[in-house]
């Protein structure tokens, strides 16, 4: 009997293949990761956001103390809905203050102050409130309800004189230089400033000629014109140089060719 050869085989297993690292498991060499627990990491969020809602009150606090411009404190009392019905108020200096106070009722729309300051002159026009200031400062305010002071124009040099008998409490300072004050002449000793009223911008200067010097209370109006004294220390100054003639457009002189105010239009 023939016996078959049979096929040689190994029994013997093979070793096992190496299994892929774990993302749960360390790699070696380097240290394990650790994981914050749920309530840290809910404290490292919230914590920055704390922070951020308790500092929007600190801002707006902040925003509400810093000064106003030019030491401005304006009060409304009385808010107006219909300013065309309700009719301009009237306008007092009262002390350090000037008030707005309604024709009908007589009851105060709005006050208006600067620190350190207190009002020499006002002058009142359709929409608007300008005030003279003890600093040399002059203001618009919005006179109908005291929403705003719209422009501050400084007249320079002035302060020293606004405290002299001279200046005789800043009488003639302000001269409105067209119906309804569109145009508003500032006038101080050196110089005569005008400034278009709805948004302050200065539209042209005349100085004093040298030797000469403008007396504001002594100004007068005739014909669309405003006449002006210029005294000078030269005794043979003539009269015709020592009085001024200037409308909205400057000093009234033959043949000029004036420039326009650049008007904006009818105000609102």
């Amino acid at each position: 009997m023939s016996v078959l050869p049979v096929e040689a085989t190994d029994t013997t297993a093979p070793p096992p293949e190496a299994a892929p690292p774990s993302a749960d498991l360390p790699l070696r060499g380097f240290p394990a990761p650790t994981t914050a627990p749920a309530s840290r990491r809910g404290t490292r969020i919230a914590l920055p956001v704390a922070l951020a809602l308790l500092a929007v009150p600190l801002i707006t606090a902040a925003h509400h103390s810093r000064p106003a411009p030019y030491g401005d404190h304006l009060t409304v009392h009385a808010r107006v809905a219909d300013a065309e019905r309700a009719g301009e108020p009237e306008l007092r200096r009262l002390g350090r203050a000037v008030e707005a106070y309604d024709p009908v009722s007589g009851k105060a729309r709005w006050t208006y102050a600067r620190e350190g300051r207190r009002p020499l002159k006002t002058l009142g026009a359709p929409g608007h409130a300008f005030t003279l200031w003890s600093d040399g400062l002059v203001t618009d305010t919005a006179r109908a309800d005291g929403g705003s002071v719209r422009w501050h124009r400084a007249a320079p040099g002035s302060a020293a004189w606004l405290r002299g008998a001279a200046a005789r409490g800043g009488a003639g300072v302000l001269q409105p230089l067209t119906p309804g004050a569109r145009m508003l002449a500032v006038v101080t000793p050196h110089r005569v400033a005008a400034y278009r009223a709805v948004d302050g911008d200065l539209r042209w200067v005349l100085p004093a000629r040298p030797g000469c010097a403008f007396v504001p209370s002594r100004a007068v109006r005739t014909r669309g014109a405003l006449l002006v004294a210029q005294p000078c220390a030269s005794p043979g100054a003539s009269w015709t140089s020592q009085v001024i003639a200037v409308d909205d457009y400057g000093r009234i002189v033959p043949g000029r060719t004036p420039l326009g105010n650049g008007d904006l239009g009818p105000e609102k």
